[in-house]
């Protein structure tokens, strides 16, 4: 044995060094135990928002992403009078907001006639893409009717 091992038992300070380094070691594991915890936290809170994401609606999806979102949720056409018809329409206020950097309407604008100028600006393309002048054509007024659902009705 060693004088300066035998001194050190002596003391207690080979006590004191063991005592520190068994502290180091518990120290070292605890945080790798914490860091090992919150990954597996992050991860589990990410798989469960997954979940839930998964029984949101698209529309919810976009908006909780805050991202434009435009749908035609509908076509009614009149049977009597197929010229005569109407869309129904959902949006979230993304796609306003959207409309609104694009030129279709100001803040104070109800958002059915902001959403109602794109759509006729849009259904205008479209006939004009396939040959069809509107500019002859009555084509009647655009009605917008607010449901009690937060949609709005377009015919």
């Amino acid at each position: 044995m060693g004088l300066k091992k035998f001194l050190k038992d002596i003391i207690g300070i080979t006590a004191t060094e063991e005592l520190l380094r068994v502290q180091l070691e518990e120290e070292k594991a605890e945080k790798a135990r914490l860091t090992a915890e919150k990954k597996f936290n992050r991860e589990e809170k990410k798989r469960k928002e997954k979940e839930a994401e998964i029984l949101l609606t698209p529309k919810e999806i976009a908006s909780k992403r805050k991202e434009p979102w435009v749908d035609v949720l509908h076509l009614h056409v009149n049977s009597d009078d197929i010229r005569n018809g109407f869309y129904e329409l959902d949006w979230n206020e993304y796609w306003v907001l959207k409309l609104k950097q694009e030129g279709y309407g100001t803040d104070g604008d109800p958002d059915e006639e902001i959403v109602s100028r794109w759509f006729r600006d849009i259904s205008a393309f479209v006939a004009a893409e396939q040959g069809i002048d509107m500019t002859d054509r009555d084509v009647g007024y655009i009605n917008i009717v607010k449901r009690g659902d937060g949609k709005s009705e377009v015919s």
